[in-house]
């Protein structure tokens, strides 16, 4: 939606995904940043709920520090259908004219997103890194705009941070990266409304029907993880992984890799670690034969102490780390379970 003169900024949205009890942990993380945006613009962060019977995830929202919970419920919205989602979010956003309007990069949310962008012709940024407030110069005709949402990502590859900027329409709109942002403190406000809004949806409008659901238990936690051994392609072999597994098994910890390794078919997908991969914040990672690259590092740079394991005294990785081992893994590794049996014993 084009912008007018008088244009006043509105809240800032968060759309929140849900599991019909609570809201899941990638929305919990945008609401978190959301209210700093909010914050800074001085106006109210407001989450949107999609679905039926949503009183304990609208609950769970305003526990998280939501102003205004919008419901927009009808039987149905029961399951996640994308036709029917984005036709009465889009129909939310004409009445109510928010001044952002974010997503978490989940499977839903970079499903949802892009329609909606399009149904608003409005501007879209996909997985951003980070949220700001601040204000942009147009380089060519020197006009300054203040108070925008500045949407920061990596660009070319992940070989540089791009900063993107929607001066003109609303609402500017992002998805984000899941594990990106850290997990907010809750901030119950005694003032929180919670508010149910008239949506115009007939049957004909849901365009595909849930036949059935399939749910798979994780096997792999990495964004739990307060240990994490991964390893890179300088392990070699997907016989070398075999190493790290007994080294996660001794110290209570995950297993992760680069996508070089996964590419190579060292390890499953579901231990990727890195910007195509999971985000990750541990408490020790411990670096196998990684080199550091950019791409790999934009997943796990937050990580509290980190110890790197590699051939290359020049390699990338010994610059973000907070102690280096200059070896070969594969010798290292072993040493490192023996003596950590010794002294257990």
């Amino acid at each position: 939606m084009p912008l007018t003169e008088q244009h006043t900024p509105g809240e800032v949205w968060v759309y929140l995904q849900h599991d019909g009890t609570s809201v899941l942990e990638p929305s919990l993380e945008l609401l978190g940043k959301a209210r700093e945006l909010a914050r800074d613009l001085g106006v109210a962060v407001a989450g949107v709920l999609i679905g039926d019977e949503l009183s304990s995830p609208a609950n769970h929202a305003i526990q998280y520090g939501a102003a205004r919970v919008y419901l927009l419920t009808s039987p149905l919205l029961r399951q996640y259908t994308t036709c029917a989602y984005a036709r009465v979010l889009c129909d939310l956003v004409r009445d109510h004219r928010p001044e952002i309007l974010l997503l978490a990069a989940t499977p839903q949310g970079r499903d949802l997103a892009p329609r909606i962008s399009s149904a608003l012709g409005v501007g879209l940024t996909a997985d951003c890194t980070d949220l700001q407030i601040g204000s942009y110069v147009h380089s060519k005709t020197g006009t300054r705009h203040e108070r925008l949402l500045l949407q920061i990502r990596p660009a070319w590859g992940g070989n540089i941070i791009a900063t993107i900027v929607n001066p003109h329409t609303r609402p500017q709109m992002a998805t984000v990266r899941e594990g990106m942002l850290r997990m907010p403190d809750p901030v119950f406000d005694d003032h929180a409304q919670i508010i149910s809004c008239p949506i115009m949806l007939s049957a004909d409008a849901v365009m595909t029907r849930v036949v059935r659901q399939e749910r798979a238990a994780h096997t792999v936690n990495l964004k739990t993880a307060k240990i994490i051994i991964a390893g890179g392609a300088g392990m070699g072999s997907k016989e070398q992984f075999d190493m790290l597994r007994q080294l996660a098994a001794l110290l209570g910890a995950e297993v992760g890799a680069t996508r070089a390794a996964v590419d190579a078919g060292f390890i499953g997908h579901e231990h990727q670690i890195g910007q195509t991969g999971v985000t990750v914040r541990p408490k020790l990672y411990i670096a196998c034969g990684i080199s550091g690259a950019v791409q790999h590092l934009a997943g796990m740079d937050g990580s509290q102490k980190i110890v790197a394991i590699n051939v290359d005294p020049e390699a990338p990785i010994f610059g973000i780390a907070h102690y280096g081992i200059v070896g070969d893994v594969r010798e290292v590794i072993p040493l490192m379970i023996a003596t950590y049996k010794q002294v257990s014993h």
